[in-house]
């Protein structure tokens, strides 16, 4: 792939907006998990510290799933802006980053598939580096705290593979393969997406790291961001619904 000519005035738009873009999202979370594992690291032991893939926002289960549900609606606009900004006068953003029902089949295929390939190691990576000291311990959220608890996971599973696939995927290649090469896009994406997950500790960014690799290269392969938001959907799912009944096993 060649670079796209872009003029000086152009190309410091694109990263002033860049800069914005991830301000208001993805790279604000990256710094808080940065400012998050420091704090951890020096308190103590990464061992004897634990974390919450979804934590409770409020003691009364109404208020927590209206919180959660404000949560899941104001990640959903970040994406929105970024479809936005991603649209052109004669091409639709969604087609632009396969973010359709064009080849849905080829898409959960490739997403199983993906999900195989990282979800497995991805399991095997979190307990080995739990019993190396590496990782904090992943508390498990309670499944029977409402009727509705299981359905707002889920939408937390979608809302993670939106918010970080079209923005990191999607968005950003796009953008950042005008001017830079596409394996430093590559390599620049990965490494945002493990600062993001650095707050569970440096084996899982490292983990989610490689993770960006392989979704950076099938997005590059295939312009389509619709099986990796799946994978990821998937993935957070058996995270959040399925971690509570395996977290007994785990160390």
């Amino acid at each position: 792939m060649t670079l796209v000519t872009t003029s000086a005035p152009a190309r410091t738009r694109l990263l002033w907006e860049v800069g914005i873009v991830l301000a208001l999202s993805i790279g604000q979370s990256a710094v808080y998990s940065i400012v998050s594992f420091v704090r951890s690291a020096m308190t103590a032991p990464l061992s004897q510290q634990a974390t919450s893939l979804n934590p409770s926002r409020a003691d009364q289960a109404i208020w927590d799933a209206i919180y959660r549900v404000l949560d899941i609606f104001f990640d959903l606009a970040l994406v929105a802006l970024v479809i936005y900004l991603l649209w052109e006068p004669s091409r639709r953003a969604f087609d632009r980053i396969g973010l359709n029902f064009s080849r849905i089949g080829r898409d959960i295929g490739t997403a199983v598939a993906l999900l195989a390939a990282i979800g497995i190691p991805g399991l095997a990576l979190y307990a080995v580096s739990r019993l190396a000291g590496l990782t904090l311990q992943v508390q498990a959220s309670e499944l029977d705290a409402a009727w509705w608890t299981i359905p707002l996971l889920i939408f937390s599973a979608l809302r993670a593979g939106l918010l970080e696939e079209v923005i990191l995927n999607g968005y950003l290649i796009e953008k950042l393969t005008s001017i830079w090469r596409p394996w430093q896009v590559l390599v620049s994406v990965a490494a945002l997406r493990g600062l993001y997950h650095l707050y569970q500790g440096p084996a899982m960014a490292l983990g989610n790291m490689v993770m960006g690799l392989a979704f950076g290269w099938v997005y590059l392969r295939w312009r389509r961001v619709m099986p990796l938001v799946i994978a990821h959907t998937l993935l957070d799912t058996f995270a959040f619904v399925g971690y509570p009944l395996a977290a007994p096993f785990l160390p």
